[in-house]
């Protein structure tokens, strides 16, 4: 177990290096292949020429492709120090870059909208990997009964539906019409956990009811396939209660697909939830990465980019070790 761990950590170390090397490059090449200077981006059209090449020295800019990206592999663990003579920054560990818009460190913005994003992901997440599982496995214990039926034409219409359409919906019923629900839109770590819980408890719910419907899809079709193994038949007819039957064994064989699913759904959503935050306006990494694009912020951009591949990388490590946990199949492979 200890080397499977060791060769799926350095495979995560890898993808990460190669996502970066690839984001580094096209978001630094583009513009040049565009026609555009990364150096005016940073300053500004009304930044006159000796300011702008100011900042390519102290950014490194005018250094080959190669020595920029190492500078910038090593800011992250490092720190990094941008210097243009007498002027000199210091951007401490880690360091993912310097704003082109706000000047601060890339890494101040995701600080400060990681803690959106992760709340989102964590209550939203336990929401519809409850309700869909649940699902899933009452409509493959009843086929082809009414609940069935039911449950799978909403989980068909909760996978039509797109996010950033329930969501306006639930805002104008339960935010404007009724009033039941506000929602904040500079949520911070000085808030109540109050005010979290009510900013929060609407996306929550629309994000879990989109995702349920797959995961109910995903498991009754999963669920039915184990119902019939050998296996399954024999523990039966061994006498064991149909609920250890279903629990101990039929489950927990069909949760390994889910798990799989799970575990890319949680990394992207971590990675930065971007319809659902700008839907509901929450300050997440999903919004940042929004207002970055428009803003032609290339450092929040790849700050943002990163963070996401490392989000998924570090969920499907942790999946794939709950496959020994759940499988015994896979520790005895």
């Amino acid at each position: 177990m200890l080397a499977y761990l060791i060769r799926r950590l350095v495979a995560v170390v890898i993808m990460v290096l190669v996502v970066l090397l690839a984001t580094f490059t096209v978001f630094y090449m583009l513009p040049k292949w565009a026609g555009q200077d990364v150096a005016v981006l940073f300053a500004g059209k009304a930044t006159g020429a000796e300011q702008v090449e100011g900042i390519r020295t102290k950014l490194g800019l005018g250094d080959p492709l190669f020595v920029q990206f190492w500078d910038f592999v090593k800011g992250i663990p490092l720190g990094r120090t941008y210097a243009n003579g007498s002027d000199v920054t210091r951007c401490p560990a880690p360091c993912f870059g310097y704003s082109f818009v706000t000047e601060e460190p890339v890494w101040n913005t995701l600080k400060e909208a990681l803690p959106v994003t992760a709340a989102l992901a964590a209550g939203a997440c336990v929401l519809w990997l409850i309700a869909g599982v649940s699902a899933g496995v009452v409509s493959a214990l009843k086929r082809g009964s009414v609940w069935d039926r039911a449950a799978m034409i909403g989980a068909l219409g909760g996978v039509s539906l797109p996010i950033f359409f329930t969501g306006m919906v639930a805002m104008g019923i339960f935010v404007h019409s009724l009033g039941w629900v506000h929602i904040e839109d500079s949520l911070s770590t000085d808030d109540s956990i109050g005010v979290w819980f009510e900013s929060l408890l609407l996306p929550w719910i629309v994000l879990a009811l989109l995702n349920a419907a797959m995961y109910a899809r995903l498991t009754r079709a999963t669920m039915l396939d184990v119902l019939g193994e050998d296996y399954i038949r024999t523990a039966r007819a061994k006498g064991l209660g149909e609920r250890v039957v279903i629990t101990r064994h039929a489950l927990r064989s069909a949760m390994t697909p889910i798990l799989t699913v799970f575990g890319l759904d949680i990394g992207v959503l971590l990675g930065g939830a971007v319809l659902t935050e700008s839907t509901f306006n929450l300050p997440g990494l999903g919004l940042a990465a929004v207002q970055a694009i428009s803003s032609k912020d290339l450092p929040v951009i790849l700050g943002v980019t990163l963070f996401a591949a490392l989000a998924i990388a570090v969920a499907n490590l942790v999946v794939d070790l709950l496959y020994a946990v759940i499988d015994p199949r896979v520790r005895l492979g």
